[in-house]
């Protein structure tokens, strides 16, 4: 962990990769690129009943869906007691009836959660990629068995890795065409949705660019101009 003035990072032992980052002055802010491409997975369901994820880091991003969706039950699986014992410092909100924090594995949680989730977020990253037991068939085929009938799935893979390839073809093996990729600005990561069902086709992009009644103004603000890049991935040229 390094602190700065107005920042607050988390980084591998040994590596100069940042897992996450949290301004001071604003703890909720999504300050990675690709954080707030994972938050995409509103303009496809802005108002998920369940959301788990697999990978704490800082919490940027659980942190945000216990803020701006208070309607959400959140779960988040993570393998690593030290990153756990680093919540505080990063202002992850404490567990209650609808937020969690699980010491667990991300691979056995996933496996063990029956098909009550609206969406799965994948963020796990060992330094050098997705671990390998997040890189199986298996894997995914147990992502796709835990989602609902209309569920998203939404994975951070880091384009440099030696895993890359290999979990986007299982992706493509389980989701088949409803599965689509989105590169975030420095070319480092690429967030991949995929759908349980057929939500991605019945759903009008430009309609879901409006703010939704219920999300507050200032989370609006963060996500509109990532959600704008989402859009032109999907528009046809």
């Amino acid at each position: 962990m390094h602190q700065t003035r107005d920042t607050l990072t988390l980084q591998f032992a040994g590596s100069a990769a940042i897992q996450s980052s949290m301004s001071t002055l604003n703890p909720l802010a999504l300050t990675l690129d690709y954080t707030r491409m994972m938050m995409g997975f509103l303009l496809f369901d802005p108002d998920p009943a369940r959301i788990v994820m697999i990978g704490l880091g800082g919490g940027a991003v659980p942190k945000f869906c216990h803020r701006y969706l208070p309607d959400a039950v959140i779960d988040v699986a993570e393998i690593d007691p030290d990153v756990i014992a680093l919540r505080d410092a990063f202002k992850v909100p404490p567990d209650d009836a609808r937020f969690q924090v699980r010491l667990a594995d991300g691979r056995e949680y996933v496996v063990q959660t029956p098909p009550t989730v609206d969406v799965l977020l994948i963020d796990a990253f060992d330094g050098l990629g997705m671990p390998p037991d997040l890189c199986t068939a298996a894997f995914f085929e147990a992502c796709h068995a835990c989602l609902t009938a209309n569920g998203i799935l939404v994975v951070n893979l880091h384009l440099e890795s030696d895993t890359y390839a290999i979990c986007l073809d299982h992706l493509r093996e389980q989701f088949g065409a409803t599965l689509f990729e989105v590169l975030d600005d420095d070319m480092t990561n690429s967030v991949v949705f995929a759908c349980k069902g057929s939500r991605f086709e019945g759903t009008d992009l430009r309609q879901a660019l409006r703010k939704p009644p219920r999300m507050a103004k200032d989370a609006w603000r963060q996500l509109m101009p990532t959600f704008k890049v989402i859009e032109a991935t999907l528009t046809p040229r």
